[in-house]
């Protein structure tokens, strides 16, 4: 498997159970809506200065739009 694919994969891996673990926080109401949220647009915030180089900041930049549209789709939290 090339490098790129495996790399892409074990990213969309770690997405997919974190997303599940938020969900799973808030069935349990280990963790409300707004708390969700918030860990996600800190996680986005913390991209958004990263990376010394331009590719490097095009990637973080990159990150930082996935989880902007998690927030705005809904992917992790469960809205009524």
């Amino acid at each position: 498997m090339p490098t790129d694919i495996h790399n892409t994969a074990c990213g969309l891996a770690a997405l997919s159970i974190c997303e599940s673990m938020l969900l799973a926080m808030g069935d349990l109401k280990l963790l409300g809506e707004s708390d969700a949220i918030g860990v996600i647009s800190d996680a986005a915030s913390a991209h958004r200065g990263a990376g010394s180089t331009a590719d490097e900041k095009a990637m973080h930049l990159a990150v930082a739009a996935i989880l902007d549209r998690i927030i705005s789709g809904g992917n992790s939290i469960r809205r009524p």
